[in-house]
């Protein structure tokens, strides 16, 4: 929620994992957390800053969370050095003005999704508190998110967002580091799987 505007803000651009990518981040909160992925204008509706992101036909994807936004770019002629001047005036220009990053209603939806995430018990919730200490606070910083969907006879599947989403680490991601940690914490895991895109 910004009630309280900045009077100056700092855009910086990060390189993430994903080359398809580019992180974008403010030296002010944006999304506290929270998280919003938009993979198409459809999901966007209950963001003002993610519509008028993909009014830059560029636009492939976003990922919103706590100061940054993750940027996919369609595969265009423009490198992204060439749109990232352009991204940074919009988005510092954005954040200053009294427009909303989300809706009110997108902060129901999320407090609706921690009551029923509260619900959850046994293995689900000892992968989800996992998922949380171990592996989110890492891919945030490469500018993605990676959320628990199910735990099914042996077999984890979790949903890869921002620039985690068909990055070409996160076989290893998925495999080397966060399948490992949950065999080795949680013994009735077998496998972890990314869900298909």
């Amino acid at each position: 929620m910004n009630n309280s505007r900045p009077s100056f803000i700092e855009i910086y651009t990060e390189s993430t994992p994903n080359p398809k990518m580019l992180k974008f981040v403010a030296s002010c909160s944006i999304l506290p957390n929270e998280m919003l992925e938009c993979k198409t204008l459809e999901e966007a509706h209950l963001s003002p800053l993610a519509k008028a992101l993909f009014e830059f036909d560029y636009i492939d994807s976003l990922f919103i969370s706590n100061d940054f936004v993750t940027i996919s770019k369609k595969d265009t002629e423009e490198e992204w050095f060439e749109l990232s001047f352009e991204l940074k005036a919009f988005l510092k220009e954005f954040l200053l003005s009294d427009k909303k990053v989300v809706d009110d209603a997108f902060y129901s939806l999320k407090k609706k999704e921690r009551e029923e995430k509260a619900e959850i018990k046994g293995i689900d919730a000892q992968i989800i508190e996992l998922l949380d200490k171990y592996v989110k606070p890492a891919v945030e910083m490469d500018g993605g998110n990676i959320a628990f969907k199910s735990f099914e006879d042996g077999k984890v599947t979790l949903i890869m967002q921002g620039a985690c989403s068909g990055c070409p680490s996160s076989t290893a991601t998925l495999k080397d580091g966060i399948e490992a940690m949950l065999k080795r914490m949680v013994p009735q895991v077998e496998e972890v799987v990314a869900e298909a895109e």
